[in-house]
């Protein structure tokens, strides 16, 4: 069966001499797999073009039942992310996204409001100018939360309270255990879940301090949806943010 699909490209390993294996998350099915040529001709430069992380590309594929792998004819790019591919800075956050979004995206139906939420995000960190880039990842995890359905309720907030990573929320004491942030470090949260791509600029931090921003956005993925603590692009991300 062949079916036209609109894939978010997140990343494509080595499978044998001949082909591999590319992983993409579609509009229409979710999470996917396909073998692609892993040749040195044209077609196969062209190809690997297509599929750098986070991609948006439209293609035909052919789709045969209890075959989890599929095969790719006639892909084009639904979008030219010419500053993506130039900017070393959205190049490393779009390869720090793409390995956060392959691991958190899981196996099963297709989620319109997911897909659309990332090729949004894409689309305006193609956009974005440099000068406005230091929070894009931390506001992109921020919404994806949300559409993901395990964002933190903020609604509760008050000065002084302290936030329970493992419970989600704020209290007024600390918990017993150690994973919560203090109420020094708490009205962040609140401040993170406000952000959008028109604001997110006006948050002023020093690298130190991103750095431990991110990291609790990551050990709260770890807690509530998919581990986060083994990302490889995370190094590269940490001396360009």
């Amino acid at each position: 069966m062949k079916q036209t699909l609109h894939l978010i490209a997140l990343r494509t390993i080595r499978h044998n001499d001949r082909h591999n294996i590319f992983t993409a998350y579609s509009l229409e099915r979710g999470r996917m797999a396909f073998a692609v040529s892993a040749g040195a001709g044209r077609n196969a430069a062209r190809m690997r073009a297509l599929m750098m992380p986070l991609s948006l590309i439209e293609c035909e594929a052919e789709l045969k039942p209890g075959v989890e792998v599929g095969r790719l004819a006639n892909p084009r790019a639904l979008a030219t992310l010419h500053s993506v591919a130039s900017n070393p800075v959205k190049n490393s956050l779009a390869l720090f996204l793409a390995e956060v979004l392959g691991a958190v995206l899981r196996d099963g139906p297709g989620d319109e409001s997911v897909w659309r939420f990332i090729a949004h995000g894409i689309m305006q960190l193609d956009a974005l100018p440099p000068a406005r880039l230091a929070n894009f990842h931390l506001c992109f995890l921020a919404g994806l939360a949300r559409v993901l359905g395990v964002a933190p309720d903020i609604t509760d907030y008050r000065e002084g309270m302290v936030f329970d990573l493992v419970d989600a929320r704020f209290r007024m004491t600390a918990p017993l255990h150690t994973r919560h942030l203090a109420a020094s470090e708490a009205r962040a949260v609140v401040t993170l879940m406000r952000l959008t791509y028109a604001n997110m600029h006006r948050w002023r931090m020093d690298r130190a301090t991103r750095a431990r921003v991110l990291e609790g956005v990551l050990e709260y993925y770890t807690l509530h949806h998919t581990q986060l603590t083994s990302l490889r692009s995370l190094d590269v991300l940490h001396a360009l943010m």
